[in-house]
């Protein structure tokens, strides 16, 4: 009398929204990488220490050799950060992908690419501006990215938990901890704390802004510019504020 079949998986696959970084390659400059990406993990170990990275070469005339992309992740996995996989872009970055042993990650260019959201840059290869004073005065609030209502999340959020509004504005109407992160294709409204990171117009919406009661975000990034909390005049930390984008650069301004 044979066994009876065990049908239940030993692994359970999902394909969900993740925590990932794309790096857009724009000059083959190996050394110059290791250490604008060395520098990034120093003053932001939380966000960038250990985070796995994308590899856009999309940027460049031609792409890479394998022994050149090759040295490149072992220059950025010295330098704190893990090359997990390589952004499509044609033919030859995918012979590349294969060549390395990396996945392609088909679509991820796409939803952050420069062209789409009028020059903003990926968070990983966005230069980091000098902390820009606040604002005197704050321009008025934005109007919804899009006639689709609002997602609202009524409890806490907390380090390593991930909430994200797709197409829509994002209100949370408690905290933000630390480790935690709020992504929305729109503006985030944060009625609390905000300690961990968040993320609007993750889709490349320049008017998207971000608003809290207490600011001490270890990151805000707004179409994909970005400032750490190193970075934020000191004045900001703990008072209610409001940030947006402006010639492509983050402003500040405590709301009164």
């Amino acid at each position: 009398m044979s066994a009876t079949p065990n049908y239940e998986l030993a692994g359970e696959l999902k394909i969900g929204q993740v925590g990932i970084a794309n790096l857009r390659i724009q000059t083959l400059d190996i050394a110059r990488l290791q250490a604008e990406m060395d520098d990034r993990v120093k003053r932001a170990p939380n966000l960038f220490g250990h985070a796995a990275i994308v590899l856009d070469f999309g940027a460049l005339s031609e792409v890479p050799t394998v022994a050149q992309a090759q040295q490149l992740i072992d220059a950025l996995r010295a330098a704190g950060t893990l090359p997990v996989a390589v952004a499509y872009g044609s033919s030859a970055t995918e012979q590349l992908a294969r060549a390395l042993n990396l996945p392609i990650l088909a679509k991820f260019r796409e939803s952050f690419d420069p062209s789409r959201a009028g020059g903003a840059a990926t968070a990983a290869s966005a230069p980091v501006p000098a902390a820009a004073p606040a604002a005197a005065a704050a321009p008025a609030p934005a109007a919804p990215s899009n006639d689709q209502p609002g997602q609202i999340h009524a409890t806490p959020i907390r380090s390593g938990q991930q909430i994200y509004a797709a197409g829509k504005d994002l209100t949370v109407l408690t905290s933000v901890g630390a480790g935690a992160e709020v992504i929305s294709d729109g503006s985030i409204h944060i009625y609390g704390p905000l300690r961990g990171r968040a993320i609007a117009g993750a889709q490349g919406n320049e008017n998207a802004r971000i608003f809290c009661r207490e600011f001490d975000a270890e990151l805000v990034s707004i179409a994909g510019n970005y400032k750490v909390l190193e970075e934020v005049p000191q004045d900001m930390r703990g008072r209610p504020v409001q940030i947006w984008l402006q010639d492509g650069q983050l402003k500040f301004a405590v709301i009164e």
